[in-house]
């Protein structure tokens, strides 16, 4: 999902995508599985991380792997991002194109290529995107967030990040020194790990302040920030409720996609070896994705087969 933002906002706005992002992950939640094994409440996030490591022996700790969510709170811009992006990782693909850059009457944004294609192989999970369409403009590209179980799930998903990252950064900054950036990435990945039983830090409002409590408690006081949020942005109110109340929702009940899985798959062992027992967790969980019917309110306990 791709915000486009105005350059001199650009870095409020990132900042704010980036603390938004642990709570909308916890309650997001949706591969609980992989290989057979249960694993995190979205277990994507380390599989994603894992699979495009490139580093080698002790480079881990000395060098920031090409997935992950950051080294600090921005303060730069979009260019601070590009920059670290050409400083850290070795181009995968380097290709040139032999265009040279002209001003004068004719201007065009210059297209960039070799850096676009560059940062497509650094893969952040709140990413920095520069298009030199319509006259060249910066977006956020926001890759954390999980896939299904429904359309509406997805809409909701997308309607709390993008609600809280707007109302956020329309607040005072001062979290971002308050908050060490690395609490707002250890809570990114206890949010992937834990979904909503996740602890996680958050501003509390007050100067150099912060509170640490449930990923569930959180996202239910965050909701109403959000919600004003959209209505800034031009979003309908009945659309803002409607999408916002599968969240509180959800929530509410303590079920997510993962949550859902997990506790269908165990009902589906007393009955099935694993193996079976995957696949008709998999069974069920595409029959109630075809109802459109929220995650929060799908049975878990079914007759056997």
């Amino acid at each position: 999902m791709h915000l486009r933002v105005d350059p001199a906002e650009f870095t409020r706005t990132y900042n704010a995508v980036q603390l938004a992002t642990a709570p909308v992950l916890a309650v997001s939640g949706n591969s609980p599985t992989f290989l057979g094994h249960r694993l995190w409440e979205e277990t994507r996030i380390a599989v994603f991380k894992q699979s495009v490591d490139d580093r080698q022996g002790h480079q881990p700790r000395r060098r920031l792997s090409r997935t992950a969510l950051g080294t600090g709170w921005l303060r730069g811009g979009a260019l601070e991002l590009f920059a670290e992006s050409v400083r850290l990782h070795q181009p995968l693909l380097p290709v040139t194109n032999g265009l040279e850059l002209s001003g004068g009457a004719g201007w065009q944004a210059p297209p960039l290529d070799e850096l676009r294609l560059h940062q497509g192989t650094v893969w952040r999970w709140n990413r920095a995107i520069y298009d030199p369409a319509s006259d060249g403009h910066l977006r956020i590209e926001m890759r954390a967030l999980s896939a299904g179980p429904t359309v509406i799930d997805m809409l909701a998903n997308a309607a709390f990040l993008i609600g809280l990252s707007l109302w956020l950064a329309g607040q005072d900054q001062q979290w971002t020194y308050a908050l060490p950036f690395e609490r707002a990435d250890h809570g990114f990945y206890r949010a992937a790990q834990q979904g909503l039983s996740a602890q996680l830090s958050w501003p509390a409002g007050h100067r150099d302040q912060i509170r640490t409590l449930t990923a569930a408690k959180l996202v239910a006081e965050l909701v109403p920030a959000a919600r004003q949020g959209l209505l800034q942005a031009g979003v309908a109110a009945a659309e803002a409720d409607w999408l916002l109340e599968v969240i509180s929702a959800r929530a509410a009940s303590g079920q997510t996609g993962a949550v859902w899985q997990r506790a269908t798959l165990a009902d589906a062992r007393r009955h099935h070896d694993p193996e079976r027992a995957l696949a008709v967790m998999l069974d069920r969980y595409l029959q109630y994705a075809d109802t459109g019917l929220p995650v929060h309110s799908w049975p878990v306990v079914s007759k056997p087969r």
